[in-house]
Formats: structure tokens, sequence, C-alpha cells
């Protein structure tokens, strides 16, 4: 699983040994920042509202020292199938696991 630091705003896999972490339960819009906007660092104006989303949610886990947090819309890599479809079919766990929920 992917996971965001939320101090670098960069992902790292867990394959085993996953750490704890926070999660954000959020309602998606058409300006969301994708696994592909972080990986290649992208922050462009119509993404504006979406990086607030992710830097906020960072903030708030910080303010309770999380390191970690998943956030579906950039924590899961869609141009892999295998990867969404596994996400998908695990959330429930993923949710159950968190330390914490955040809402936005």
């Amino acid at each position: 699983m992917y996971l965001l630091n939320t101090r670098t705003l960069t992902l790292k896999i867990f394959y085993t040994n996953i750490p704890d972490y926070a999660i954000l339960s959020h309602t998606w819009d058409k300006e969301e920042v994708t696994f592909q906007d972080l990986q290649n660092r992208v922050k462009e104006k119509e993404l504006e509202a979406g990086w607030k989303k992710v830097e906020g949610a960072c903030a708030q886990a910080r303010k309770y020292d999380w390191d970690w947090i998943w956030i579906d819309s950039c924590c899961i890599d869609k141009s892999s199938s295998a990867e969404l479809s596994e996400n998908i079919n695990s959330m429930y766990r993923l949710y159950e696991n968190a330390g914490v929920c955040y809402v936005y």
C-alpha cells in the first residue's frame, strides 16, 4: 500500500510492516490531486483546491504526530487496474486499520 508522508508529501510503498497511519474520508471533486500528480510534483493552478485538501489533511495529521496518511485520490495508482481493484476491494480494511479518520 502507498502512504503519503505528512511532512514531505511524498509517497512510499509498504508491502509489510505497515506503519500506523491516518486516513482521509472525503468527497471527490474535479480538482483532486492524483497519484501521478504527487509522483510528478504537479502543482497546477486548476488543482489548487485539491492541494489545499491534501496539505490540510497532512497538517491536521501532523498536529497529532501522524507521520503517514492514506488518501484514496492520491495513494492509489489508478493507471494500474490491478492496484485500483485491490484497493477498492480492501477499502473497508484500510479504514478499519487506520489509527484515526479525518473527514473533509
